[in-house]
């Protein structure tokens, strides 16, 4: 075999996102690309905002020596500065630039986090349903990841969590807002998980930490509010980027953020910054450093995911489907009406509308719909969903 067992096995579970990205791709080529309505890919399908395209402009015509040079692993001082001002004026904290580690994107965050703090064989507690993905970070470093189930309403279930932590327990990974449920953990469940936290971590004699994953923490509806994780636990790391906010999927841009208040902050920060070099990552773009700095209170216009979303629902509802509106993100997360969500999602596909069946999200009897898509895509498919559900219900 040419390949690791471990990679060749990774292959057999990879990702349903990725496959059915790459079906939309095949049926598009056969029935036309404004005839398949491809709801596979969290791919942010708004433009950045025009101040983003303004400021590339700038730099592009920038001459100064350095402009692509190598920087601090940990990434430019003045972007590092910038972004922990913007956290101390939107948190109840006071943040400094050694708080702040510049990132490849999120994924290349939480890559950083789980290689600082994982021995072999420690276990990260996951809520499920959860972002694909989480589960190969965590082996990636040695570790084991153990999920528990949410709520119906898709809340933390804050029994569950703190039955399954154990002396072995690293840290607890969430995801607010959600994917794939758009769900955000509100600020009562967040108290409760510190204070589980704290009781766990001193009852096994070492920090349990929170990682909170949140690269839709601006994309929220109906005057929501994302609760800071940093007013609920102290051994905690935010780990984010700008791949939605400001559409930058592609430029892989993110940081860290390290609870000031974090038990040996100065030992932890050291070692996310060597993590960062040694994974090979060696700095987050400098081009982006530089161009988001002054981009922190920028975003797209959140309403028109809002559109989206309000469209898709009230089709979906009138056709009967069955889900909880979501708060935030770009997901819906309908309940299948057989148990068998692969079985429903192939039903979708002979309508030639692409979804994720909720099973590969740890999520089973669900199947996940990104509408982070033309509008004409939503409109021209909420037909087929209807006859979908009309055949199961008949």
């Amino acid at each position: 075999m040419s390949l690791s067992k471990g990679v060749a096995s990774s292959i057999e579970k990879s990702s349903w996102v990725r496959k059915m990205f790459e079906e939309g791709a095949a049926r598009k080529a056969e029935f036309g690309p404004d005839n398949v309505f491809d709801f596979s890919l969290g791919n942010p399908n708004l433009d950045p905002p025009v101040t983003f395209k303004n400021a590339l402009k700038e730099l592009g015509s920038n001459d100064s020596p350095g402009m692509h040079a190598y920087m601090p692993n940990a990434g430019f001082p003045e972007t590092r500065e910038a972004v922990s001002r913007y956290l101390s004026d939107t948190r109840d904290l006071s943040f400094g630039p050694d708080d702040i580690i510049m990132t490849v994107g999120a994924a290349g965050a939480l890559n950083v986090v789980l290689k600082a703090i994982l021995n072999p064989g420690e276990e990260v507690v996951i809520p499920a349903p959860y972002f694909v993905e989480y589960n190969f970070y965590i082996d990636n470093h040695g570790g084991i990841p153990r999920t528990v189930s949410t709520t119906p309403d898709f809340s933390l279930d804050l029994s569950k969590i703190e039955a399954a932590i154990n002396p072995n327990t690293r840290a607890v990974l969430i995801n607010t807002p959600n994917n794939p449920t758009g769900k955000i953990y509100n600020e009562s469940e967040l108290l409760e998980l510190g204070r589980i936290l704290t009781k766990c971590s001193q009852e096994h004699g070492n920090p349990i930490y929170l990682i909170s994953d949140e690269p839709y923490s601006r994309i929220v509806y109906n005057d929501t509010i994302c609760p800071s994780v940093f007013d609920a636990y102290n051994e905690t790391f935010l780990v984010t980027s700008f791949s939605k906010d400001l559409s930058l999927a592609g430029e892989r841009i993110g940081y860290i953020a390290v609870n000031p208040q974090m038990t040996e902050k100065g030992t932890i920060a050291s070692g996310l910054i060597l993590c960062n070099r040694i994974l090979g990552f060696v700095n987050a773009p400098a081009l982006m450093q530089r161009l988001i700095k002054s981009l922190l209170n920028d975003s797209i216009d959140i309403g028109l995911y809002k559109q989206k979303r309000d469209t898709l629902s009230k089709g979906l509802k009138e056709a009967g489907y069955d889900f909880n509106v979501p708060e935030g993100a770009f997901y819906l997360f309908p309940k299948s009406p057989v148990s068998d969500d692969v079985e429903f999602v192939r039903a979708l596909q002979e309508e030639n509308i692409l979804t994720v069946p909720g099973s590969a999200f740890g999520g089973p009897g669900h199947f996940r719909i990104a509408y982070c898509v033309e509008d004409k895509t939503i409109e021209k498919a909420l037909p087929g969903f209807a006859r979908v559900m009309q055949k199961y219900k008949s």
